[in-house]
Formats: C-alpha cells, structure tokens, sequence
C-alpha cells in the first residue's frame, strides 16, 4: 500500500483540509496519514475561529508517522505560521513533497501568518517537487497579478524561480475553459478541463494537489500525476453537492 502524509489544517465542515486530503487518497487506494497543523471552526460560509496546533505537538506528529508508517509523498496545505512551517522543514527535507501554498481561505480568511509566508516562500518552495498554487498564492509568493491564461506561463517562470522543480499553476477562476499550467523550467504543459456552472467547488485545491501527490505516490512522472489529477478534481467538480447554506463541496468519492 503506497502512503501519503497529508500536513494541513481541518475544516469542521468536512468540505476542505484533511477531510478532503483523506477522502481523494480513499479513492485513489493510497493510505492517507495526516498531521494536523490547525483547526478550524469553519461553515459552508466562513471561517469562524481558527486554532493553531503548538509547534510541538506537530513536531511529535510528524515524528510519529514518518518514524514508523513513512510516506512515499508528503502533501502541505494550510501551515498557519512561522514554528509549523520550520518544523515541517525540519522533517520533510529529502522526501518528495508536494506543497499545496495555501495562504488564505475560499471565503477571505488569512491561513498563514506573513512570517511563516516569507519561510515558506524561502525555505520550503526549494524542497518541493511541485508546487501547485492558484492566482491568489502566485501573487502573493511573487508579486506577479495574472490577469489572464497568457499570463500563466510567466507566473509559473516567477514561482519556478523560488526553487522547486515543478509548478503547476491553477487558472481555473480565469474565463473559459479552466486551464492549469505546468512548468518545469523547460517545457509547459496545459492541462485543460471541462467548465462545471457549480457554486460547489470548496475543497478542489486541496482535492488537485492531493490527487497529484497520490498519484505520484503510485508512480506516476510528474505530467502524468498532473494530468490525472485534473481529470480526477474535474470529475470531483461534476460532482459538487449543496449541503449548508454556502457552496458545497466537490465529490471525491
């Protein structure tokens, strides 16, 4: 059974985070171990309240999966600060990691302190694999405003440049088709999806680069995970439910 150490924050509702990091490695048949970073008090509208993990209680979590189950991925999403961002540094070094440079939530909420954007933008980008961030992380990592899709080949060119091998940059909310782009320093590969007119789209970052890291897990090469990990939160997407008040979730499974 191939393993992947999901490394993120939970969502009380069950719709993004952990709780759809686990729900896509179920379907892909990857055992998914997590290590919470913090948690969220969190509806289909908003982000009420958010708990930070202390520094050494991650630390012990990520001690205590990769000391006796180990990964064959290791997949970040939200790293709240500064501490979690070192510790995860600290322990991930020399495996392949897939950071997912969650900063801030679909509804508005800041999920990563500016200290620890600065360590992860100089410390933990160089370790990765990929690297897969929407419009929103691009700017925020870069400075760069993607204004549309010719735009993302020098968005990932501006993210490659902090150090990771691979980028995969989200153009789903530009017009037209959703089109992602992958970049390797060299070649560009466009991975184009179907446009679903759903509101039930939370989760599908977390649900992108979590199917990316499974599918590595599997053995895939890097444009081989990418693309089925399009195809696979594509069909997700199709699949979105209303369940609260906001936008549901996507279906993983």
């Amino acid at each position: 059974m191939k393993r992947v150490l999901a490394v993120g924050g939970t969502d009380s509702g069950g719709g993004a985070g952990l709780a759809a990091d686990l729900r896509t490695l179920a379907a892909l048949g990857v055992h998914g171990a997590m290590v919470v970073t913090a948690v969220t008090a969190q509806s289909s509208l908003a982000v009420e309240a958010l708990h930070e993990v202390p520094v050494a209680v991650v630390r012990a979590q990520l001690a205590a999966v990769l000391g006796d189950l180990g990964a064959d991925v290791v997949k970040t999403g939200m790293l709240a600060s500064a501490p979690i961002v070192t510790a995860v540094v600290d322990a991930v070094a020399g495996r392949l990691l897939v950071v997912d440079p969650v900063g801030v939530s679909s509804s508005g909420q800041s999920l990563l302190t500016p200290e620890g954007l600065t360590l992860l933008r100089s410390q933990l980008l160089p370790l990765a694999l990929v690297v897969t961030p929407n419009l929103a992380e691009v700017q925020a990592l870069t400075g760069f405003v993607v204004a549309s899709s010719k735009d993302l080949l020098e968005a990932a060119r501006r993210v490659h440049a902090l150090g990771p091998a691979w980028v995969l940059v989200k153009g789903g909310h530009l017009p037209g088709a959703p089109m992602d782009l992958l970049w390797d320093g060299t070649t560009s590969l466009e991975l184009v999806g179907e446009r679903w007119q759903t509101p039930h789209t939370h989760g599908t970052g977390c649900t992108l680069a979590t199917a990316l890291a499974g599918h590595l897990a599997l053995g895939r090469s890097v444009p081989e995970a990418a693309t089925a990990a399009k195809a696979f939160v594509t069909r997700a997407i199709s699949r979105g439910y209303a369940v609260g008040a906001g936008p549901g979730p996507v279906r993983q499974v």
